[in-house]
């Protein structure tokens, strides 16, 4: 196809942004004409099959799938050369373009046809705020004195693809190539316009960035901060613009030096920035650091640097002796034992908050117990909770609780850690998440003020940095995680070990759990799980379970599940036939014991859903919940069997037979398909061999 703009969009480890990012090319622009060239750079995640779905829907999308990694640039590079329009915009995979902006620009473009067009850029921080807007003025110089100033960010150059075409300009491999492109361009440039509206925003800082880890790859930053000095442009510059040019590249090579690149490989980046300063210095910089610089001092430059700092490093161990007196006592036993050597046998487990033995760490520990015998398990419980009879359990607080926190090779849990546990080198963090996402989460919940109600950003960033292992139940789950927890360790996307339970369930296993119940055979059982509302201070049903009990007849039982964020029912049940179950050890057991399942924006649904029996949802606010905590798809329209916004279209779907009727049992069907794929049963095997094996997971993605 043929478009006055290619947009050329870049994938390697984006999946959670990725969507976003197509989707405010293609959907959110006012149906202005637009060429998108989407390059995989050999993604090992979900991005590939994610471009080709939307290359199949879309004439627009020009799908590249390069067979190995190119890195950054390489995979631009690649994307130019599939372009067709005149003009070229490189959107990274994790950026987004601003809602109508293409329409503007377009006008722009038509208005001026300019060699470059510079917009305006926002910053978005990983915890979701939006900063630094840097919108252009109403001049950007070109030509020589393009070196008077750092370049636009890169997204915010729109360039005539003939120009590049003519002068040669590729990117360059390695990091900080988008510094290189965008001065070169500038540089060859005749005409420069601009808009003055910030139409991109980047995230250059989220979590699992290129730039965002320390690595010996950051060294290439004086290659590309030193490219444009070489240019013949450059060379004609008047010696005040060299002058100043060099000493950005200076400063800038010397901070990501500082703060990028790991200790062993500085010495050999600094002699590389004193090679620079030799090569390219007009004269005249003067002062003693760039003195040092210049004559290669690493030694005395890094004493200097140290002598600058002293303040900061007397007033920083201030604050943490005095945190270390307030804690005292058990804490500094833990830091005692934290010198001690790893314990490669010893795991810790825990769940939800201390609050007993559950969920997917349950399954981990009772499939590590059969496939890794020599693993010993430990489990954190609060006081008030019990485990099963021959778990080992450490209250928190105890000297056997900090020991086991410092001593254990591998820390597995469903939610966090206090954040006064210390990642160790050598620990492995394997978090298992509890429950596929419907509601927004992470690192995404800032967008929805409402929901904000003790949610600590940094701490969750710290949170992030500890873990090494991510557990996904299916590939929404992946997509979303990506974007909202993201890590840089691995992502198990093996389904969810507490539904192998469910998977595998047998008659007896049903039969039994209904027995613990005291369920009659001929009885109807019906579960009511419903989620946490954060505008309610103690659990309060939206459903009258007593009603419905007396609605549905003789012949059902309610049970009633009060999430476990609460202490006690608001209004307990009366109803000779209503059970509250709320305080069951084991939701996995309610489940087998249940007919049909009532729930609400529960993450239960889809753990339910394994069984394959019907499923109601009944939301009548729906939508105050989705203002209110952000949601990843319209659960009205993707429900998975029958939706009830009021208590008499309830009861009708129960009277009627539409709870499980031929189409509430297509549209579970789809459900399945879509979030239960991965659900075979053996999800804790695949963990396990994994984690504590250090096998394949033994499962691809799903597709």
């Amino acid at each position: 196809m043929s478009a006055a703009l290619t947009v050329v969009t870049t994938a390697w480890r984006v999946q959670g942004y990725l969507t976003e990012c197509l989707d405010s090319v293609l959907r959110h622009q006012h149906d202005t004409p637009v060429e998108l060239v989407a390059v995989d750079d050999a993604s090992p995640d979900h991005c590939g099959a994610l471009i080709d779905e939307r290359a199949a829907a879309d004439p627009r999308v020009v799908a590249v799938h390069l067979a190995s990694r190119r890195g950054p640039g390489g995979a631009r590079n690649a994307g130019l050369d599939r372009a067709t329009g005149d003009y070229v915009w490189f959107v990274d995979g994790d950026d987004r373009i601003v809602p109508a902006a293409l329409g503007v620009i377009a006008d722009r473009l038509r208005a001026e046809q300019p060699d470059v067009l510079v917009v305006g850029v926002a910053r978005e921080r990983w915890d979701r705020r939006v900063s630094r807007w840097t919108v252009p003025g109403d001049e950007v110089r070109s030509g020589p004195a393009a070196l008077a100033a750092p370049p636009p960010p890169l997204g915010g150059l729109i360039v005539r693809r003939a120009l590049l075409i003519e002068a040669g300009i590729r990117f360059r491999p390695g990091l900080y190539e988008d510094h290189a492109f965008g001065y070169e361009t500038l540089l060859a440039a005749r005409t420069v316009a601009t808009v003055g509206h910030a139409c991109y925003v980047a995230r250059p800082d989220r979590l699992g960035s290129l730039r965002g880890a320390g690595s010996p790859e950051h060294a290439t930053a004086v290659a590309q901060y030193e490219h444009p000095l070489t240019r013949p442009a450059a060379a004609t510059a008047e010696p005040q613009l060299r002058r100043a040019a060099v000493r950005r590249a200076v400063d800038e090579s010397l901070g990501v030096l500082a703060t990028r690149v790991p200790a062993a490989a500085r010495r050999g980046m600094f002699a590389e920035v004193s090679r620079l300063l030799r090569a390219h210095s007009p004269g005249g910089l003067g002062g003693l650091r760039l003195a040092l610089v210049a004559g290669d001092r690493y030694r005395t430059y890094r004493a200097l640097r140290a002598l600058r700092r002293i303040p900061r490093r007397v007033a920083g161990p201030a604050r943490r002796f005095r945190d270390v007196l307030r804690k005292a006592g058990l804490r500094l036993y833990y830091h005692w034992q934290l010198r001690r050597p790893l314990d490669d046998n010893l795991a810790v487990y825990a769940a939800y908050w201390y609050r007993g033995y559950a969920c997917n760490p349950a399954a981990i520990y009772e499939k590590a117990a059969e496939l890794a015998p020599h693993v010993r398990g430990v489990w954190v419980v609060g006081n008030g909770h019990e485990a099963p009879a021959g778990v080992v359990v450490v209250r928190p607080g105890t000297r056997p609780y900090f020991r086991a926190l410092a001593r254990a090779r591998y820390l597995v849990n469903n939610a966090t850690f206090p954040p006064y546990v210390v990642k160790r080198r050598g620990q492995v963090h394997v978090q298992t998440h509890h429950g596929t996402p419907l509601k927004t989460m992470g690192l995404d919940q800032p967008r929805f003020p409402a929901s904000l109600r003790g949610f600590d950003a940094e701490r969750m960033r710290r949170n992030l940095a500890k873990w090494d292992f991510s557990i996904s139940a299916n590939r929404h789950t992946t997509l979303l995680w990506d974007r909202q927890f993201p890590i840089g360790g691995e992502t198990l996307e093996t389904g969810y070990p507490r539904n192998d339970r469910l998977a595998l369930a047998t008659a007896a296993d049903i039969a039994a759990a209904r027995a613990e119940l005291g369920v009659a055979a001929h009885e109807r059982v019906v579960l009511y799980a419903p989620t946490h509302r954060e505008w309610h201070p103690v659990f309060t049903p939206v459903l009258d379970v007593d009603a419905l009990a007396e609605a549905l007849g003789p012949d059902t039982r309610v049970l009633l599940r009060g999430h476990y964020f609460y202490d006690a029912l608001g209004f307990p049940p009366r109803h000779p036939r209503v059970l509250d179950v709320s305080r069951h050890p084991s939701i996995e057991r309610l489940c087998l014991a249940a007919d049909v399942m009532i729930t609400d924006f529960s993450s239960v649904m889809f753990d339910y859903a394994v069984l394959d029996r019907p499923l109601v949802i009944f939301a009548p606010d729906w939508d105050v919940y989705r203002a209110v905590r952000g949601v990843s798809f319209d659960l009205a329209t993707d429900h998975p069997g029958t939706f009830a916004r009021t208590f008499d279209e309830l009861v009708d779907a129960f009277r009627g037979g539409r709870v499980d009727d031929a189409a509430a049992a297509a549209r579970r069907a789809r459900f399945r398909a879509r979030f239960c794929s991965l659900e075979d049963g053996h999800a804790s095997e695949r963990v396990v061999r994994r984690v504590f094996l250090g096998q394949p997971s033994g499962r691809p993605p799903s597709t």
